[in-house]
This record gives C-alpha cells, structure tokens and sequence, in this order.
C-alpha cells in the first residue's frame, strides 16, 4: 500500500468484535489463525467522495469446518482465498496506474477449521449488518466473511461493490473452469463489470436472479439461511450476499472454477490464474475515463 500511495488499515479480532462482525469471527473461531480484514483506500479523485468498493474473499484454508470436505484435494483449498488475492493484486496495479477515481479494496481474511471452538450446524449468528443468519453448513463460509464486509463497506461510504470469490463448487457445476459466474442486483453497473470483463479477455455470464430463489435461503429462526441447498447453489449465494448490498448496487463474481488451472491454457499458465485482476484494473480504468 505505501509503494503505490494509499492509505492502509488492518483491522484485527478485537476492532472487528468491536464493529459487530459477528458472521466473520464466526468463521475464525475455529482456528488459531488471527482474522484479519485488509482495507485499502485509493483516492484518485479527492474532490470526490464516491467510492467504488472491490471486495476479495480471503479464506487462507478452507477445511470446511465441522461440515468437513472430503480429504480429496482438499490440499487445494489453500487456494480459497483467490478472490482476496485478485483485489490485492488489483489495488496494487491501479496505484500504480493513478487514474482519477476512487477505490476501496477490503480482503477479510480467514482460517475455516473444525476445533472445540468452531462454530457449528445449526447455529444463529447476528452479523454487522443486525440480520441474523441461520448456519446451515458450516462449509458455506465464505458468503458470511463478505456480508460483514460488505456491510462494512457501505459503512466506509461505498456507493457500488464488486466482490469476487472462490464460492460455490455449483459455479463449477453450472459453467466449468471456462467462465466465471455473475449476480447483479443492479443492471447498469453489472453492465460496466461485464464491458471491462470483455475488454481484458475474462469471461463472465450473468446467472439469473428471480426473487423465487430467494425462498431457498429464507429461515424459519433467522432472517437468513447461509446455505440453500444444492438446487441454484450458485444463485442462492449471489443473492445471499445482495441482502446485505440491500440497494447498493453490487455485482457478485465467483470464481470457484476460473481461479486455477490443471494445464497451461492460452496465456494461462498451470496454477493460480490471477482472474479477476485485469477485469478490476480495467473496470477502474473506464470509471475514470468516464468520470463515474
């Protein structure tokens, strides 16, 4: 953040705890790794106070908690936190690059592990935003660190958020490791998304999201479920996360099937792919061209 000039907070267990990030902490208590939450700010337009807010997901391990995953390739679940990284990497670059508009990059980041202290199926967390979620698997984990942060964000004066995440194994299902997913509840600004996607050679489909999905999530003891089943897995997370963005414009992006690839691929090379970096930098870039 100091070498390409923007200002730094790193909030950590109790400043979080103080916030009410109560979903976040939820997701790290099973593990003796401290949660972090990473905001980096960059203002290329001071006179302006509209910012633009990217939100990474930064599961450093995902065991799946006390809903463990299968031991099988579970040694790429360090890979959970592509999402966190691919903002990193895009605040880096856009520092760099100075275009005259205003970003805010927030990574919460932590460790899912299965412990005594972890939390559990069929607990009821209230998160930072005051709605209260159902905890259906405890392997849906990371939607809970992006609604706090994303309640967060509209709390640091973030008038529209993309967030990109390693989400939902449905993601895979529906569109393989070739394209990326998308909700929106915002038809404007997902068009901005998917042009700058266009634009940098990563692609991304828009999953529909009719408000009879919604029903999947809904809980009879909470506001939220954090998990509507298999069925529209995919969708149901999406919209998970736009009842905390409420009516803030946000466009969700999972990359569960993008983030990694098993051979060299045009120019992809075998490993971590970076996707998501160039839609972000190049969304920036078109925000500033058009002063928006």
């Amino acid at each position: 953040a100091g070498s390409a000039g923007m200002e730094i907070t790193v909030l950590g267990r109790r400043e979080m705890s103080t916030l009410g990030m109560n979903a976040l902490l939820a997701v790290a208590q099973g593990s003796t790794e401290e949660p972090q939450l990473i905001v980096c700010k960059y203002t290329g337009r001071p006179e302006d106070n509209y910012y633009t807010a990217y939100i990474g997901k930064g599961i450093t391990f995902d065991s799946g908690g006390i809903s463990l995953k299968p031991s099988q390739k579970m040694s790429e679940m360090k890979g959970d936190m592509a999402g966190g990284a691919a903002v990193m990497g895009a605040m880096r670059a856009i520092g760099k690059l100075r275009p005259p508009v205003n970003i805010l990059g927030l990574i919460p980041c932590a460790e899912n592990m299965p412990s005594g202290n972890a939390y559990r199926p069929g607990d009821i967390i209230t998160s930072m935003s005051g709605k209260t979620i159902e905890i259906i698997t405890t392997d849906a984990e990371g939607r809970l660190l992006l609604a706090d942060a994303i309640t967060y964000a509209k709390k640091l004066g973030a008038a529209r958020i993309v967030d990109i995440a390693t989400l939902t194994g449905a993601c895979v299902v529906a569109l393989g490791t070739k394209v990326s997913g998308a909700i929106a509840n915002n038809d404007e600004f997902y068009q901005l998304v998917e042009q700058a996607a266009q634009q940098s050679g990563e692609r991304l489909w828009r999953l529909p999201n009719y408000e009879d999905y919604r029903e999947q999530i809904k809980s009879d003891i909470a506001d939220w479920k954090n998990s509507g089943g298999r069925e529209a897995g995919a969708i149901t997370a999406g919209l998970f996360l736009t009842t905390f963005a409420e009516d803030t414009p946000l466009t969700h992006i999972d990359i569960a099937g993008t983030s990694d690839r098993e051979k060299d691929t045009g120019f992809e090379v075998k490993g971590a792919t970076g996707v998501g970096v160039r839609t972000l930098i190049q969304l920036a870039l078109n925000l500033a061209n058009a002063n928006r």
